[in-house]
């Protein structure tokens, strides 16, 4: 599968990247500027040689995908959906946006009272496969490919098939995934990132995740 993360320079997204790429999927990393995703493209591949992974700018990266995450900072998340939309139609796109204020550990409610996921969805319009997902991973020990991340990814979408690949995808990552409902629930989700940047700081550690027991 040919995955392209917009926004795929930050550590969140290389992170996720460099995971998908030992699975043998193909990576491009996408960036505002080619050179940048260019350039990160570079560093994964001196962690795994083999990994067919490049980088470009996010509408050729887009174009190319089969799947596309969307991996950008949510005050960029507007402009880089309005210049890539002609090339998302009809294809899966997973966000993993976390809309954060100030103080970061707190949960900040965006002024729509939607979800940035919701949002997305406006922006592409109603027909957009949306899913959310991997919001409340963090990217400290994600480019560690050997390393087992302790946390499982919550899920949110209205396609049961879309979310099933999600699904897949996570388990690729070495994570679990859960079908947390539909992409309304997406800003429970969202707001939990918050919650964790709080836990990481008040205990003094940087991969607080979420685990769901009983299942």
């Amino acid at each position: 599968m040919i995955i392209a993360i917009l926004g795929g320079t930050g550590p969140e997204g290389s992170g996720l990247g460099l995971r998908w790429a030992a699975a043998e999927h193909t990576i491009i990393i996408g960036s505002r500027l080619a050179e940048k995703g260019q350039g990160v493209a570079k560093e994964l591949k001196t962690i795994s040689p083999e990994s067919d992974i490049s980088g470009t700018d996010n509408l050729s990266a887009a174009h190319e995908a089969d799947v596309v995450v969307l991996a950008v900072p949510y005050g960029a998340q507007q402009p880089t959906l309005a210049h890539v939309k002609e090339a998302l139609t009809g294809k899966l796109v997973i966000t993993v946006v976390a809309p954060v204020g100030k103080p970061a550990a707190r949960v900040y409610r965006l002024p729509s009272g939607l979800s940035a996921a919701e949002e997305a969805r406006e922006q592409l319009g109603e027909n957009a496969r949306i899913v959310a997902a991997f919001q409340n991973i963090s990217a400290h020990h994600l480019a560690d490919i050997d390393y087992h991340l302790d946390c499982d990814v919550l899920i949110c979408g209205d396609s049961k098939d879309d979310k099933q690949q999600v699904i897949s995808l996570c388990e690729d990552a070495g994570l679990r995934g859960i079908n947390a409902g539909a992409l309304q629930n997406a800003s429970v989700v969202e707001g939990l990132t918050s919650l964790l940047i709080g836990i990481n700081i008040r205990h003094r550690v940087k991969a607080a995740g979420i685990r769901i027991t009983g299942i």
